[in-house]
């Protein structure tokens, strides 16, 4: 019984850290770092995070794969892609980091902070209306394990939190809004919008133009989905008419950013460089381990990827 492991020692970590981890919590578990794949009969798991599977040899008694990466929309439909069940590998509980990047940004957005930095440095004295964190809506697009924790920190804060997800769910900790027709209506009461879609054809270009009206004069946007969620220039131009007043945009596309993009020195427009959050060899060999013994418990995947729909 083997795992392959193809490029995560690349990203994070390294080959000797995979190793040493999985040896501490599935000892009988071997390690195989790509393209050192030995015989690949013994190959039943296989790990990765940029996958090219024009690359890969068939791996015989293949039974999961597990992706690194949030986002599977880049691979799902390729041809080659074995016929068996994907996992995402991420914490349970959401990771520590997400949550306090998006709470970061709620909170420099809520408290205005871009308008003092740009009054520093005009030597201005500013002093304008403070908002109440009840006085806030803040609409979380997208209410998976990452989303779920910061909303949670922004509602205990104060914040009135709600969520828009695609399909109709019972959930006590925040109003649920979902669906195409109630889009609208969710935009219409959120002044800071925070998207943590996964990209697919109906979330493609989600934040444009049209949407951008909907929301309160004045409202912001935190996007740590995926770059292909917005319309850079619709974006702009709201921007710029006073439509909405900031953007942090941590998803852009492509990546890394063309120096000519005009996002760059934008003065309303935050652009970081999908740093949200980086997760350690240790966390990734937990959710992969517990999975595993799952399997062999004969239980389930905990977050197997649903092929249809593309999350």
């Amino acid at each position: 019984m083997a795992l392959l492991i193809v490029d995560l020692d690349k990203h994070i970590g390294n080959a000797t850290a995979w190793r040493d981890t999985f040896a501490g919590q599935l000892p009988d578990l071997e390690i195989r770092i790509w393209p050192e794949a030995g015989n690949l009969a013994d190959i039943e798991y296989l790990a990765f995070m940029h996958p090219d599977f024009d690359q890969l040899p068939i791996l015989p008694n293949l039974k999961v794969m597990f992706s690194r990466s949030a986002g599977v929309e880049s691979f799902i439909s390729h041809p080659k892609l074995p016929k068996v069940p994907l996992c995402k590998v991420e914490p349970p509980g959401g990771d520590p980091m997400m949550t306090e990047y998006v709470v970061m940004h709620v909170l420099r957005f809520h408290r205005d902070m871009p308008g003092y930095q740009a009054a520093q440095a005009n030597r201005e004295w500013r002093r304008t209306t403070i908002v109440r964190p009840e006085q806030r809506r803040v609409g979380f697009l997208g209410f998976g394990m990452m989303a779920k924790a910061p909303a949670l920190v922004l509602k205990s804060l104060g914040f009135k939190v709600s969520a828009w997800v695609r399909n109709p769910r019972t959930e006590a900790d925040v109003p649920i809004y979902h669906g195409p027709d109630q889009l609208e209506p969710f935009l219409q009461q959120t002044d800071i919008a925070v998207c943590l879609l996964p990209l697919t054809r109906e979330t493609e270009g989600i934040f444009c133009a049209r949407t951008f009206a909907m929301m309160p004069r004045g409202a912001m946007l935190v996007n740590v989905g995926r770059g292909k969620h917005v319309v850079d220039a619709d974006l702009i131009d709201a921007l710029d008419s006073g439509q909405l007043s900031y953007a942090a945009l941590d998803a852009l596309w492509p990546e890394p950013l063309p120096p000519t993009s005009p996002l760059w020195l934008h003065p309303k427009v935050t652009v970081m460089p999908h740093v949200a959050r980086r997760p350690t060899v240790a966390q990734l060999v937990t959710e992969i381990a517990a999975n595993i013994r799952s399997i062999q418990a004969g239980g389930r995947l905990l977050q197997e990827v649903d092929l249809t729909t593309g999350y």
